[in-house]
């Protein structure tokens, strides 16, 4: 409901009130830390909004008419109440600043939020209580869902699905690899795996939703159009998942570099070629509101990963030998 321009403000009505209280317009100036001319020019712009005469003025002072005493005690109850909308409020930002609820893709909540998380607590400032940050591990898709929804402050997301109601930040790159046991068919061949005998053969990858499918399905039908992906092998929950049955032999999968960088690195895993697809994808953080991150924990947290981002990629820059 929309007020109508003959209310005051909250400003206006707390003074009309100090007038109450104190009794004049004289003891409401001293109470208020102002002149007794600027509680009279409020109170004189009060009547002329209102259409009501608020303070009877005389030789012997002023002192409030029957209209105003009636309009301070409703205003008595809407300061109350406007009190208690700042303490709720003030609650509100001070929870904030002790809680975080963040819901992560797999791959980003596995591999790269535990050293993000274990970093910006070290960085944080000496006696400073450490926030409570609760984490959920989902699939892309639902971390969408979340940070729609409001369930979750901030969201972390890979891969091509995106949201338009909401902004968001790049955190980082990450690759997709196709990885098979060293006894696998595919492990000894020369020749690339091309991307029609990609799409023709049954994966063990995460689910749909997941950025891992979605990146591979987007980079099939970048090459064969839409339509073209065989169904799964299996569809795990989790990465680790993927990787422990890409270990045992049942099937190539799909998972990201960062999840087997070890296990290609030792042997445990091949990486198979597909030079046809394009396997890279974009990690963002998410949030819903304003262009700007939320105040409080959650921006400071992006800042915090921003920075080291940008700090990792100047390092990278100056290891890299002269051309």
């Amino acid at each position: 409901m929309a007020l109508s321009t003959h209310v005051p403000d909250l400003a206006a009505l707390e003074l009309l009130l100090g007038v109450a209280q104190e009794g004049s317009l004289n003891s409401a100036a001293r109470a208020a830390g102002v002149s007794q001319q600027a509680v009279s020019a409020r109170i004189r712009a009060m009547e002329a909004q209102t259409g009501v005469t608020l303070v009877h003025r005389s030789p012997r002072g002023s002192r409030l008419t029957a209209e105003g005493v009636m309009i301070a005690e409703w205003a008595a109850r809407l300061l109350e109440a406007a009190a208690e909308v700042d303490a709720g409020i003030a609650a509100l930002r001070a929870d904030r600043r002790a809680r975080l609820r963040v819901s992560a893709s797999l791959t980003i909540a596995e591999q790269l939020l535990p050293g993000w998380l274990a970093s910006f607590r070290a960085a944080g400032r000496v006696g400073d209580t450490a926030p409570e940050i609760v984490l959920t591990a989902i699939n892309t898709a639902m971390v969408i869902t979340h940070v729609t929804e409001g369930t979750a402050d901030i969201g972390f997301t890979e891969g091509p699905r995106r949201s338009a109601g909401l902004h968001g930040r790049v955190v980082g790159h990450d690759r997709l690899a196709v990885v098979v046991a060293p006894g696998h068919p595919w492990a000894g061949r020369r020749r690339p795996v091309g991307a029609a005998e990609l799409a023709a053969t049954p994966l063990v990858s995460r689910g749909s939703g997941s950025g891992t499918w979605d990146t591979l399905a987007a980079a099939l039908a970048a090459v064969l159009g839409p339509g073209a992906q065989a169904s799964p092998a299996q569809w795990l929950p989790t990465s680790a998942g993927v990787r422990a049955a890409a270990l045992a032999g049942s099937a190539p999968a799909i998972i990201s570099e960062l999840a087997v960088e070890d296990d290609l690195t030792t042997g445990r895993l091949i990486r198979v070629q597909t030079p046809e697809l394009d396997l890279r994808r974009t990690l963002r953080v998410i949030w819903d509101g304003a262009t700007s991150p939320p105040s409080g924990v959650a921006r400071d947290l992006i800042a915090h990963i921003l920075t080291h981002r940008d700090q990792r990629r100047g390092s990278r820059q100056t290891r890299r030998p002269a051309q």
